[in-house]
């Protein structure tokens, strides 16, 4: 028996890295112009880093579900992320509060789909979402961009893949 459990997970672990490599194949393009000079991102250049570090990942996995031979970049020109900054003393970190006010997440963009050489839609929009803590949203609530990422979802199926 233990012979043939072997095999079995050795041959979906080979399936998983196929379908993740496969996915990866054509990862986004993603630049930010200035991001020091963002409407709100973190002070320290390590959490920066960081934040669009996890921001060009979701890019990438938008990406992936783009039609085969489909490219897609795009250019961060403003980021405000949900909620307020409250700043840490010391060595605390800064506290993001969510709240009512006038926090919802904004983002200003730039993008193209490319097919081959050819673009077939490009653009630049302003996306923000104003009711972000009244909806649903699929993303866990650890992660420090799930407001972020469910606007870009919501974006990336309106303007990108349409239908």
């Amino acid at each position: 028996m233990r012979n043939l459990i072997r095999p079995a997970a050795l041959a979906a672990l080979g399936w998983m890295a196929l379908a993740s490599s496969a996915a990866l194949a054509n990862p986004a393009t993603v630049t930010y112009a200035e991001p020091d000079q963002f409407t709100d991102v973190p002070r320290s250049a390590w959490d920066r880093e960081r934040i669009l570090k996890q921001l060009s990942g979701h890019f990438d996995a938008l990406a992936a579900r783009l039609p085969a031979g489909q490219t897609l970049s795009v250019e961060v020109l403003d980021l405000d992320l949900a909620g307020r900054t409250f700043p840490g003393a010391m060595r605390n970190p800064d506290l993001r509060v969510m709240g009512t006010g006038a926090d919802w997440p904004h983002m200003r963009l730039r993008y193209a789909v490319k097919e081959g050489d050819k673009v077939i839609k490009s653009g630049e929009d302003t996306l923000s979402s104003m009711s972000y803590l009244e909806r649903i949203n699929r993303y866990d609530k650890g992660d420090s961009l799930r407001y972020e990422k469910a606007m870009l979802d919501e974006w990336f199926k309106s303007k990108i893949v349409v239908g």
